[in-house]
């Protein structure tokens, strides 16, 4: 079983309070058809589907939900973590393999944005605009964030670098300038 099967299951009203009226102590079937307000025969069709997955078991004569596997399944959801510890979630701004949104706080902005990149880029290999452009439009589909953006902050966190359209994971390698080399040679000061 998936979380997906789980939300699918859960999606049929009278599965939703079947499995709740067991959860609130009702442990045989006559007192989840009681509990849950649903027609004795619809009551039964939900909790022989909830057995089938096993959310809800029965021991001897007793029902309950099973916790464990609730658990393991939230567990199957957990937020992908980055960062030192595993604690920044990303759960809420990505969806898949598609950003939604971009976090406010620059910490975890920055962890997100080299997730991604770490999963679009390999590092020192060179892509040029336009491959960059299409490896972040993959992750921007639908999402509130376009690839120009997240382009953007990529090469302003460091994450990417930039040459002469050229981009590479990374900061820019030993021996070509930098970011501020650059600016002050383009102003003619070097």
């Amino acid at each position: 079983m998936t979380p997906e099967t789980v939300v699918r299951l859960m999606a049929e009203p009278d599965r939703l309070r079947v499995l709740g009226a067991v959860a609130l102590g009702a442990v045989t079937p006559d007192a989840v058809v009681a509990a849950s307000g649903v027609g004795a025969k619809a009551a039964l069709l939900a909790l022989r589907r909830l057995r089938e997955q096993e959310l809800v078991v029965a021991e001897g004569d007793v029902l309950r939900v099973d916790y464990d596997r609730l658990r393991q399944l939230a567990r199957a959801t957990s937020p992908v973590a980055d960062g030192p510890g595993g604690e920044v979630g990303f759960r809420p701004f990505l969806r898949g393999d598609r950003l939604v949104s971009l976090p406010a706080q620059q910490g975890r902005r920055r962890d997100l944005l080299r997730h991604v990149a770490e999963r679009s880029f390999t590092p020192g290999v060179d892509y040029p605009e336009a491959a960059v452009n299409e490896r972040l439009r993959a992750w921007c589909d639908g999402g509130e964030v376009d690839h120009v953006t997240i382009r953007r902050y990529l090469v302003d966190l460091r994450i990417l670098s930039r040459a002469d359209g050229v981009y590479r994971l990374g900061p820019e390698p030993a021996g070509e300038p930098g970011r501020a080399e650059r600016h002050v040679r383009a102003m003619g000061l070097s």
